[in-house]
This record gives structure tokens, C-alpha cells and sequence, in this order.
């Protein structure tokens, strides 16, 4: 499964598929060999964590915000007397109220973020269209340029073998005593025939010139595609920075909203209700809710998985280590579409599976997650890297949808994420990306090609 000759070839038949990928020679150091270099991984590094900086998260968050949290021995002694009690009520209220806005400005920074990054990775996918498009008309005038040359060839190679242009007249001008009409005709013939060579070698040479001009944008726009490439990276990093810190900042309030929210109350209560009934509370309420999540994850797992309404089986194995990402029947294609909501793209650059909402989505084939986050149009979304230039997509994950983090190694049929309808999205469902070497490529292609029906 995690051959590297598997993967390279993977990588291959997939650039075969669509025709999308960069050349070999394009093909830049970040994607060489199917990982980051040992170079751009340190600065890479770096990059997310001046990024998170900026967002104003570090690593220690949780435990710099701790000590400023009240204990219950803290409310416990407040309680004896009232002006205790109201300034202690203040500073609850207040934490809480400062733990909530730094979870939304948290979450609205990611937002942000995330849809700069869904706007410049369109951005590159259409430069690829562009250049693609370009090469292809820079081919088919180099083809005419090719007919064109040829038919002048094999026009020169005829007067050559009818003995230039002296022999020529020599044929004319015989016998043109007894026929002048004769003579005129056989005149009007030559200049014909010197007339379509011309046209022949006109045509030829703006063919030509036509395919060299059309060569030349492609080669511009190809570098833009790579510009294009380079910045969609950049901003992932920066999304994915701004993601991580919304999780602190959730995780943090997770931790601790309950407790303050339950000291609050005991500090108002007017009954002889104790704190200890407060705490054994807060503890049934955060079994409870690990209960419901678990019991939630694992009836996904089970019951959602399957395909329904004559669709496949998420997670059901393929060729080389590939899988089903996802059960249910294909509800969109890849390719030109009609607009099917406002926000949507008009190119659908991969599959939708719809196997309804919170249905479980599966790890394409084993690899480590490089992006988990907010994606503009695309909501919440993942994104894995398999080696050799190979990765995939998954989007509209419904929110508190994700099973894995940034940076989590999976195993192919894992369970990464369910299914929602955040995003531009007119219902729940998976959708589906494949890339190769960063470029988008025809996933229900690939798919059947490692024996899976999508």
C-alpha cells in the first residue's frame, strides 16, 4: 500500500487520465517525490507558526488563559459573603463573556481564511484550464502549419521532377504557332499553379507563426498556473493556521464553560443547593455528552457507511490500496455543469456522493492530512496527502464534523469526517476530489481505474 512504486505510478496514470498535471519538468520541488523536502518542510513549519502567531495563538493558550479560571474552592469562599459573592458573579460573567468572543473571532478568522484559500485554489485550477487550452490550440495549428509545409513540398517536388521552371515553358510554348487559344489556356494554368503554391507557403508560414505565438502565451500561462499554485499553497498554510487556532480557542472553551457556567449559577442560586451537587452536574453533563458523541460516531460508522438507493459501499476496497470513499449513489459528475446554486462553480472538478447527512467519510487510500478546515465554497473540508504527487479532497463536512486533525497519519476505509452541507451545497453529501502533483484530475476516472465505482 504504501510502495513507492505504487504511489509514483499512481501519480502517472492518473496525470494520463485528465492531461491536467504539470510536465515532468514543471513539476516543482514541493511535490518532488511525493513529499515535502526536508527544506520546505522546516519552513513550512515555520510559516504556520508565525501564522498562528498572528492569530493570537500559541501552543501554551490553554494553560496562559488556566490560571485566570476560578476554582470551586474559589467560589466556595465567595460565598460567604455577599460582596464576595457579587465580584466573584462579575468576574465569571466576564470570563465567559471572553472565553465566547474569542471562540467567534477565532472561528471568523478561520472563515476568512478559509475562503481566501478556496478563491485562490479556483484561482489555479482555472489558470490550468487556461493554459491547457492554450497548448491545445498552439498543437492544432502547428498540425495545419505541418499539412501546409507538406503540400508546398510536394508541389516543389513535382515542378523539380517536370524539370524547373525553364522545362516548363519549354512545354508551354511548344507547338503554340498552331494554337494560340491552347497557349492562353496552358498560360492561365501556370499562373494557377503559381498562385496556390503561393497560397500554400502563406498559409504555411501564418500557421506556423499562429502556433509560435499560441506556444509562447502558454508558456506564460503556464508559469501564471504556477504562480497561481505557489499562492493557493501559501494560503492554505494560512488557513489552516487560523484553523488550528479557532480549535484552541474551542477546545479551551470546552474545557471550561461548563464549569464556570455551573459556578455562575451556584453563586446565584438562592436555594441550598451545594457546590458538590454543582459539580457531580457538570461531570454527568460531560459523560453524557462523550456517550452521545461515541454513540453518534459509531451508528455513522455502522449504519451509514453502506451505499443506498443502488449506490456502493463506502470504504469498500479497491486496487493498490484505494477505497470508496464514501456510500450512497453519485448525485453530480465531473466536468462543465450548470450552475446548480448561485455560489456554485460552473466546473465541477470532482464527484459527489450522497449517502445522506452524517454519513461516514473514509480515507481515500492512507496518507497524512495536511489541511482540516474551512474552505469557502467548499465548508469544511480535508485534504490528504498519499506520496507520489497524489492527494484528495473532501468537502461540505458538516460542522463538528471532523474525525481527524491536521497532521493525522490515516489508514485507507478510515473514518475521517461525515457528511454535511456547509459550503456551497444544496444538500448533504461528500464531495470528492483527486489531485495530482496539485492539479485537479477526473476522480471517477482514477477511481475505476484502481476498481472502484463511484
Amino acid at each position: 500500500m504504501n510502495d513507492k512504486h505504487s504511489t509514483t505510478d499512481a501519480a502517472a496514470a492518473a496525470s494520463d487520465d485528465c492531461g491536467c498535471a504539470p510536465t515532468a519538468a514543471e513539476s516543482r520541488a514541493f511535490w518532488k517525490n511525493g513529499s515535502v523536502s526536508r527544506r520546505s518542510a522546516i519552513t513550512l513549519g515555520a510559516l504556520s507558526v508565525v501564522a498562528l502567531s498572528a492569530f493570537g495563538v500559541s501552543s501554551g493558550v490553554t494553560a496562559a488563559y488556566a490560571a485566570s479560571y476560578p476554582s470551586w474552592d474559589d467560589v466556595q469562599n465567595a460565598m460567604k459573603n455577599e460582596s464576595a459573592k457579587a465580584s466573584e458573579v462579575t468576574r465569571i460573567e466576564g470570563l465567559i463573556q471572553s472565553l465566547k468572543q474569542r471562540v467567534a473571532d477565532a472561528q471568523a478568522k478561520a472563515q476568512l481564511a478559509g475562503e481566501e484559500y478556496n478563491a485562490a485554489q479556483l484561482a489555479y485550477f482555472d489558470a490550468i484550464a487556461v493554459a491547457e487550452e492554450l497548448q491545445s490550440q498552439a498543437d492544432a495549428q502547428a498540425v495545419v502549419a505541418d499539412d501546409a509545409t507538406t503540400k508546398a513540398a510536394q508541389l516543389a517536388a513535382q515542378i523539380y521532377r517536370n524539370g524547373g521552371d525553364d522545362t516548363a515553358l519549354e512545354l508551354f510554348f511548344a507547338g503554340s504557332a498552331d494554337n494560340a487559344d491552347e497557349l492562353l489556356s496552358r498560360l492561365g494554368t501556370m499562373d494557377k499553379v503559381y498562385q496556390y503554391n503561393q497560397t500554400v507557403h502563406d498559409n504555411a508560414v501564418a500557421a506556423r507563426n499562429s502556433a509560435q505565438s499560441l506556444s509562447d502565451q502558454a508558456v506564460v500561462a503556464r508559469t501564471e498556473r504556477d504562480r497561481l499554485q505557489q499562492l493557493a499553497e501559501q494560503k492554505m498554510i494560512e488557513a489552516q493556521a487560523a484553523a488550528d487556532a479557532a480549535q484552541v480557542a474551542l477546545d479551551e472553551q470546552s474545557a471550561n464553560l461548563a464549569t464556570m457556567q455551573a459556578q455562575l449559577a451556584a453563586l446565584k442560586s438562592t436555594t441550598a443547593t451545594t457546590v458538590a451537587s454543582y459539580k457531580e452536574g457538570v461531570r454527568k453533563a460531560e459523560e453524557e455528552r462523550k456517550r452521545r458523541e461515541a454513540a453518534e460516531a459509531a451508528a455513522a460508522a455502522a449504519g451509514n457507511g453502506g451505499g443506498g438507493g443502488g449506490g456502493g459501499t463506502g470504504g469498500s476496497a479497491g486496487t493498490g490500496g484505494w477505497v470508496r470513499p464514501h456510500g450512497g449513489h453519485r448525485s453530480a459528475g465531473f466536468g462543465s455543469r450548470p450552475r446548480p446554486c448561485p455560489a456554485c462553480s460552473a466546473f465541477h472538478y470532482g464527484v459527489d456522493l450522497a449517502n445522506g447527512c452524517g454519513a461516514a467519510i473514509y480515507a481515500a487510500h492512507a496518507g497524512t492530512v495536511d489541511y482540516a478546515g474551512p474552505n469557502g465554497n467548499y465548508g469544511n473540508y480535508i485534504r490528504i496527502q498519499h506520496g507520489g504527487g497524489v492527494a484528495s479532497g473532501y468537502a461540505h463536512i458538516r460542522n463538528g464534523g471532523f474525525a481527524v486533525r491536521n497532521g493525522s497519519r490515516v489508514s485507507a476505509g478510515q473514518v475521517i469526517a461525515y457528511a454535511g452541507n456547509t459550503g456551497a451545497s444544496v444538500g448533504c453529501h461528500l464531495h470528492f476530489e483527486v489531485y495530482i502533483n496539485g492539479a485537479y484530475t477526473n476522480p471517477i476516472t482514477f477511481l475505476a481505474n484502481r476498481g472502484i465505482s463511484v
